[in-house]
């Protein structure tokens, strides 16, 4: 599956079937998402809108998991 921009909701579904869980509010609109089991930290806008391509992107590689995984 191609990397496409996603909704903040899906992000965060995504990321807590990875282990993540909130950790607090980061600076301005971020907030911090961690893994108790490694403690990879991971920023993640909060907006209204879909969040680039780019910065999906960004977060697959900090949590280290491929692409294809992460978008099913």
């Amino acid at each position: 599956m191609p990397l496409r921009p996603l909704s903040y909701n899906e992000v965060i579904r995504r990321l807590k079937d990875y282990g993540f869980r909130f950790y607090r509010q980061g600076k301005g609109s971020h907030e911090l998402w961690v893994r108790d089991e490694d403690g990879v930290v991971v920023p993640v806008p909060k907006k209204s809108g879909d969040i680039r391509k780019g910065t999906i992107r960004a977060i697959i590689r900090q949590i280290g998991v491929d692409v294809e995984d992460f978008m099913k």
